[in-house]
């Protein structure tokens, strides 16, 4: 009975199969062709003015491509303790600010999805506030590697990874050596690369400040916390308070008299701002520079 049962059952398959098979190559070939009409259709409506790759349809996507928007940006940021006074999505908030300028400074770039979780462990225990979430590095690696590898096939031929987090340099790295590899040998040419020096937050934004500005913070040049005592710095509070003032908490500072870092006041929300649009623009030039510095070293097409 059972195997009687099983029969029935499998015998509309077979038949629904053996149809889909018999009328497959010209009805496939049919809609194949219907989906590469669709996708060359000329665009019936203007498109929009911006950098960010989820917000343009398909067809204007599609033209940018033709017209030669064939670099993208894979901004990696994260979720993590920034102690009392900032966002937790910190780095997120500086990558869609410098995204933004960056890929417009550059010309005919895009900039993909933001990355928003980064790398790390978690522990067995329960700890309620526990900042996150976070990925495995295994899984971190894989994401970017993905990301990239179908970024290629969109049609990218220069790809890169920029982290705002000193633990994301890894998997950036890790992904972007193994896409050079798998395709080193096609006949598409197309670059896989870690822009380290996007990371410069130590390395170029406190020296400008201390040393250029005559701003005298406390914090020492290569630490990530000062004399507040804090996981947190001037140059990253301009920049974030020029995207998002609220994401530093700047009006509850100042109501409740604590509106500074590292022993230098805040004088003032517009004061802040503008010492952030002077970060953002070091920070976006000193990567550009790198950008161009690579692409010098790279065959003529």
């Amino acid at each position: 009975m059972r195997t009687t049962l099983m029969v029935l059952f499998t015998l509309p398959l077979l038949a629904v199969s053996a149809s889909a098979q018999a009328t497959g190559g010209t009805g496939g070939a049919a809609q194949a062709a219907q989906r590469a009409a669709a996708a060359n259709k000329p665009r019936t409506i203007e498109g929009i003015n911006t950098v960010w790759l989820e917000e343009l349809t398909q067809p204007e996507f599609r033209d940018l491509i033709k017209d030669g928007y064939t670099t993208v940006l894979i901004m990696t940021g994260g979720v993590e303790n920034n102690d009392g006074n900032l966002s937790m999505n910190k780095h997120n908030i500086n990558n869609k600010l410098l995204g933004e300028m960056m890929a417009r400074k550059m010309g005919k770039t895009l900039v993909a999805p933001l990355v928003t979780l980064e790398p790390g462990n978690v522990g067995p225990n329960i700890q309620p506030g526990r900042a996150g979430p976070m990925l495995s590095q295994a899984t971190y690696t894989a994401l970017l590697y993905d990301m990239g590898n179908y970024l290629r096939s969109m049609g990218f031929t220069e790809i890169y990874y920029l982290g705002d987090s000193g633990g994301n340099g890894r998997g950036m790295q890790a992904a972007a050596d193994s896409l050079t590899k798998v395709y080193a040998d096609s006949p598409q040419k197309v670059s896989f690369k870690h822009i380290p020096e996007y990371y410069n937050h130590t390395s170029v934004v406190q020296p400008y400040l201390q040393n250029d500005l005559k701003i005298p913070e406390g914090i020492k040049i290569g630490a990530s916390s000062g004399t507040s005592g804090l996981h947190e710095e001037l140059g990253i509070d301009a920049t974030m308070a020029l995207a998002d003032p609220q994401s530093i908490r700047f009006a509850q500072r100042v109501k409740a008299g604590q509106a500074e870092i590292n022993g230098i006041k805040f004088e003032s929300l517009q004061w802040l701002q503008d010492l952030g649009r002077k970060v953002a623009e070091l920070r976006v030039t000193t990567t550009i520079n790198a950008i161009n510095a690579y692409r010098a070293t790279l065959p003529t097409p």
